[in-house]
């Protein structure tokens, strides 16, 4: 399955992948949507899978872990590090639980009257694991995601 057309996706280096996407929300909710557990575990992940654990220390140097269980029994673990943390720019590490290396994003929240465009840039260690993780089927799972958050802000 492949995106609906609300992310677009671009790859403009051998090691990056760009999601962009518009809300129909302020800037401060979609902040919000992100920062707060309680609120994250209500979108965060593809349909059909929930949040089991979220753990966030939102400051710079702090960590987080999320682990979330598929509907077929599957489980997908994220972890990093909030290197940067702004009103509209964040920087973190993040590692999923079987995937080779690191990758580093950039989520920036550019505010538009009452919408919110989203750009997150995500650099890999390589233009192999950029690949690899493109193969995976992420592109669907991130439109999917930023749906829910969608469906969530309208509400």
């Amino acid at each position: 399955m492949k995106n609906a057309g609300t992310l677009a996706v671009s790859t403009p280096s051998a090691r990056e992948v760009v999601l962009t996407r518009v809300f129909d929300a302020p800037r401060e909710l979609v902040e919000e949507a992100f920062r707060t557990p309680q609120l994250l575990g209500q979108w965060f992940g593809p349909r059909g899978w929930r949040m089991t654990e979220c753990t966030m220390d939102w400051r710079e140097g702090g960590r987080f872990r999320f682990l979330l269980q598929g509907p077929e029994g599957g489980a997908l673990g994220i972890s990093g590090v909030y290197r940067e943390l702004g009103d509209a720019r964040t920087v973190h590490t993040e590692t999923f639980d079987g995937y080779p290396g690191e990758s580093v994003v950039t989520t920036e929240l550019i505010a538009d009257g009452e919408r919110t465009m989203l750009r997150a840039t995500i650099e890999y260690a390589s233009e192999e694991i950029r690949d690899a993780v493109i193969r995976s089927g992420m592109e669907h799972g991130a439109a999917e995601t930023y749906d829910r958050l969608a469906e969530m802000l309208a509400r």
